[in-house]
């Protein structure tokens, strides 16, 4: 499904974005890009996302940024500007110059300056907060999904319920097809047989009944409602692997229609599935971004 998550917040002068993208995929398909200090993260970054989504392409983007009106903390190292300056009158005297030390000279090494750190310099103590973001991004996310799966939900409904319809119609046709291929096949044995072949007419009508039989569409209609009803319960199921449940239900619905095609040996029925079989079609290209 296809969704997008974001948590940010400013803490201690430090800036924090976490951003998710989802799109459709089958699969669940992780992609993430940290900043140097989390690096070392990035498989627990892989793992949180993995635990709540089982399907989508999702992006993940964490950023951190230092504000610029945050003061920066810069102090002298006091033992290494002595070491410079001792360093550098050591080389004036062995060289023989006649120059004096200038402040400019020890200001070439930036080393006697210590820098100050923000607390997001070290990943131990950037992570947990962080992390906290990452869950609020996450549930954004599975929220906003959630919303579009309640969108193909309704879609599902009503053509299931269109699925519903076609059947009703092919009920009706299937009630009076099973007598009119029992008479084609009588009338076929009379033409083959002619009048003068003896028979038994008792052994006759037993093969037509058993030949009619196998053209029965009754049981593939009543199991193919059943899928239909089992489909809609699901939908109202909250629990993973909802999707992979409802691909089997699509599977066994795509296996009725195809035996009631094959059986029927009825030119309109035959047209009747067809339009089931697209029905399902489109519910199967939508049904592989449902957890």
């Amino acid at each position: 499904m296809t969704g997008y998550g974001s948590a940010e917040a400013l803490e201690n002068g430090v800036r924090t974005l976490v951003e998710l993208r989802s799109v459709n995929n089958r699969f669940a398909e992780i992609s993430v890009k940290l900043p140097r200090q989390l690096l070392s993260f990035e498989l627990e970054v892989r793992e949180m996302i993995r635990a709540h989504f089982q399907r989508g392409k999702i992006s993940a983007f964490i950023q951190i940024q230092i504000e610029e009106e945050q003061p920066i903390s810069v102090s002298i190292n006091v033992a290494k500007v002595k070491a410079y300056k001792e360093l550098l009158d050591t080389l004036r005297r062995e060289a023989e110059l006649d120059v004096d030390l200038q402040l400019e000279h020890i200001l070439r090494f930036p080393e006697i300056f210590d820098t100050g750190t923000t607390s997001f310099d070290r990943a131990d103590q950037c992570w947990p907060f962080v992390k906290t973001l990452l869950h609020d991004a996450i549930v954004r996310l599975k929220t906003m999904r959630r919303r579009e799966g309640e969108e193909l939900s309704i879609d599902f409904s009503s053509r299931i319920a269109e699925i519903e319809r076609i059947l009703g119609i092919i009920t009706t046709l299937a009630s009076d097809n099973l007598e009119t291929i029992r008479k084609k096949l009588a009338a076929k044995v009379e033409i083959i047989a002619g009048k003068d072949l003896a028979y038994s007419k008792d052994r006759l009508e037993m093969e037509l009944i058993l030949a009619a039989d196998k053209l029965d569409i009754t049981e593939e209609l009543t199991r193919f409602a059943s899928h239909n009803k089992f489909f809609l319960e699901e939908l109202e199921n909250d629990e993973s692997g909802t999707g992979r449940k409802l691909n089997f239900l699509l599977q066994e619905q795509l296996r009725e229609a195809n035996t009631i095609a094959s059986k029927s040996q009825n030119a309109e029925i035959s047209q009747k599935i067809v339009q089931i079989k697209e029905e399902l079609e489109k519910i199967r290209e939508q049904l592989q971004n449902i957890e």
